[in-house]
């Protein structure tokens, strides 16, 4: 297996992913997220590629990609409330389902958690789904904590 900077080539495959994270948060909130969307198109992956202040690392098992990390840069100067300091987001995980359980995720955040730190980032954050337990699980083992929690209240 291969991490590396995604390419326009490995495009197909993100969007197979994305569809896979598309039916999961369909499945876990569908009054929010209706089924067979996609967060970003081929077009909307074509400028993001361009874009060095959101990173995208596949994991490629020969053509094949097994997984991806999106990730976006966000510098924060600091404020009357809070401290300057560099953060990597990552905007979304993913491996594909017939692939899970063979180490492919933690060697993907494994890479990107190397890559923040190359970059001078202090932290790592992302946002998971209530009812993702499998992703909770998986960003906890890695050693995340909760740093807010978004609630609401349905009407």
């Amino acid at each position: 297996m291969d991490i590396r900077l995604a390419a326009e080539r490995d495009i197909p495959g993100m969007l197979a992913l994305l569809l896979q994270v598309g039916q999961v948060h369909h499945e876990i909130r569908p009054d929010i997220f209706p089924a067979g969307t996609l967060k970003y198109d081929e077009n909307a992956l074509k400028e993001l590629l361009k874009d060095t202040g959101r990173p995208i690392f596949v994991a490629v098992q020969g053509s094949f990609v097994a997984g991806y990390c999106f990730c976006v840069h966000k510098d924060y100067g600091g404020s009357g409330v809070s401290t300057r300091r560099k953060e990597l987001y990552i905007d979304d995980l993913c491996v594909d389902e017939n692939r899970r359980g063979q180490g492919i995720a933690g060697a993907l955040y494994r890479h990107v958690t190397a890559y923040a730190k190359e970059q001078g980032c202090q932290f790592i954050t992302l946002n998971v789904w209530c009812g993702n337990d499998g992703a909770m699980r998986f960003y906890e083992n890695a050693g995340l904590r909760p740093r807010n929690i978004m609630m609401e209240m349905k009407l």
